[in-house]
């Protein structure tokens, strides 16, 4: 969990343009997601959460081109399955 908190400091340095979101996950959602940034260093919380609401956006319509190049750019992020 350390290591989630410590991309605080890098999500500050990298943009001024972020909106903060607060909202309740289950259990295995957290569990899941923890494992995942844990298990992959090129990912931290953010990142992934970035990645699955830009793929859910772009896969259910929007045509925002900021939005697309989130989801392209994930797309080819290497990462390893877990």
């Amino acid at each position: 969990m350390d290591q989630i908190n410590q991309t605080d400091k890098k999500l500050v340095e990298c943009s001024s343009n972020k909106v903060s979101l607060e909202t309740e996950l289950s259990e295995t959602l957290y569990n899941t997601m923890k494992d995942f940034v844990l298990s992959n260093p090129t990912w931290d919380q953010y990142k992934l959460i970035n990645s699955a609401l830009a793929t859910f956006l772009v896969q259910n319509g929007c045509t925002d081109n900021s939005v697309s190049e989130i989801y392209l750019n994930q797309l080819f992020t290497p990462s390893k399955s877990f």
